[in-house]
């Protein structure tokens, strides 16, 4: 077994050494200022919003809205130190504001005496960081969470996803209601949510000559039964259940066991009257 591990260790520490002098060719040197560090990208007039590794970015100290979204993500995946990151996020969040006009939506590029202006003032709203903290309240602070979500839709309203984090929300509101009427708004509002992200990838004659699927997104199909089934809408329930089994058909599911499940609950829901 030794000898197993051998060469892959000095592999690893001869990559390590290549890359400490890489670095140091370049002249950057973890903790250095961020003007002057070539992995800290410009993020105005269009923030980069993916993860950059927090020891390249070499901040001491977070500055703006993205610098506190960089810290937050290196929290939350790095150290899984979740109150720091939602602490982070909702920092950047106040430097990021819809509401005190921190930021703006853009859905064009205007040109400046033709060329894209080096400057946004505000600059640009975040989605990135909308997610990650709606994601991370929505079963303490639901609410938020949704008014989060529905803010990335103002940003990018073509974005998959949101609208099933949406719902997703509204199922928690409903399953913790304590009252009928509550109760059955909020999965009203889930049924709207999830249709609302099945809108947003229609099932065309076109696309069905193009990959066969006569159905998508079974994730969506597969909790849109669940709440039928809750709310006792068992042929709503049946048919989105049909649809989750038609659309696993090429693509399966990533809980394969839910598709024999499906089928299952098929019969059993055909058998209710």
């Amino acid at each position: 077994m030794k000898i197993r591990y051998r060469y892959p260790i000095l592999v690893m520490l001869a990559i390590a050494g290549l890359l400490v002098a890489v670095f140091a060719q370049n002249g950057y040197q973890p903790g250095d200022f961020q003007s002057s560090n070539p992995n800290y990208p410009k993020p105005n007039p269009f923030y980069f919003e993916g993860k950059i590794d927090w020891n390249l970015l070499g901040i001491t100290t977070p500055q703006n809205a993205w610098d506190y979204l960089q810290r937050g993500m290196h929290f939350q995946d790095d150290m899984d130190d979740v109150p720091d990151a939602i602490s982070d996020y909702q920092t950047s969040l106040s430097m990021n504001s819809l509401q005190n006009h921190t930021c703006q939506i853009v859905t064009a590029a205007t040109l400046v005496n033709g060329t894209v202006p080096t400057q946004l003032t505000p600059p640009p709203c975040m989605f990135t960081l909308r997610l990650r903290l709606g994601f991370l309240v929505r079963e303490t602070d639901p609410n938020t969470a949704i008014q989060l979500f529905q803010e990335v839709l103002q940003i990018d309203p073509q974005r998959l996803g949101v609208n099933t984090l949406i719902a997703e929300t509204w199922v928690i509101e409903a399953q913790e209601a304590t009252d009928l009427p509550t109760q059955q708004q909020d999965y009203a509002n889930a049924i709207a949510a999830f249709q609302a992200e099945l809108a947003l990838s229609p099932v065309t004659p076109q696309s069905m000559a193009l990959t066969g699927d006569a159905a998508n997104n079974s994730k969506v199909h597969w909790e849109l039964a669940q709440v039928y089934e809750a709310i006792g809408q068992n042929n709503q329930a049946k048919s989105e259940l049909q649809a989750y089994v038609s659309a696993t058909k090429w693509h399966s599911d990533v809980y394969p066991w839910r598709i024999a499940l499906a089928n299952s609950q098929i019969q059993s829901l055909a058998r209710v009257k």
